[in-house]
């Protein structure tokens, strides 16, 4: 029988479990605002999910808005950083009377402001970045900077 070494990192183990612990907290309780009789789900800011992809051109960022129209997502970039807000109001056209005497058993929809804020590595062309939004998922492909791979350079060092 043979035994292999397995290399372990620790930080990329605790790394997925800290993320999972993030996300069942949120999950856990920001939900119990939904319940809330004093409506503080509309106070709270929620972190929409996002995916990130490079190639040795570009940026391709998805960011995950279901149930936002277009016109209420803004999007904007400054320096390496893309800051994307958006916000969804809760449906408040005129209800019947029936619907007036509705009182919530349970919601788990998520209405309020949606922001998120997404540093990247290398420089960006931020006037050159293009975003589109289909089927509540908002699509941003944002060129890289090019720059010179500059030579090594020693510099010598005199003494006075």
């Amino acid at each position: 029988m043979s035994t292999d070494l397995m290399l372990r990192e620790p930080e990329l183990y605790f790394d997925s479990i800290h993320q999972e612990l993030n996300n069942f907290l949120r999950d856990t309780f920001l939900t119990q605002a939904f319940a809330n009789p004093l409506n503080i789900k509309k106070m709270a800011t929620w972190r929409p999910a996002v995916e990130i992809k490079q190639n040795d051109k570009n940026y391709k960022v998805k960011v995950q808005l279901p149930g936002v129209k277009p016109e209420d997502i803004n999007v904007e970039m400054d320096n390496d950083f893309m800051t994307i807000t958006a916000e969804i109001q809760e449906e408040t056209e005129k209800k019947s009377e029936e619907e007036t005497n509705e009182k919530y058993n349970t919601s788990e929809f998520r209405y309020g402001k949606y922001q998120r804020t997404i540093s990247f590595d290398k420089p960006i062309k931020t006037d050159e970045a293009k975003a589109t939004y289909k089927n509540g998922l908002l699509t941003i492909i944002i060129p890289k900077q090019k720059f010179e791979n500059k030579k090594h350079h020693q510099i010598e060092i005199k003494s006075e």
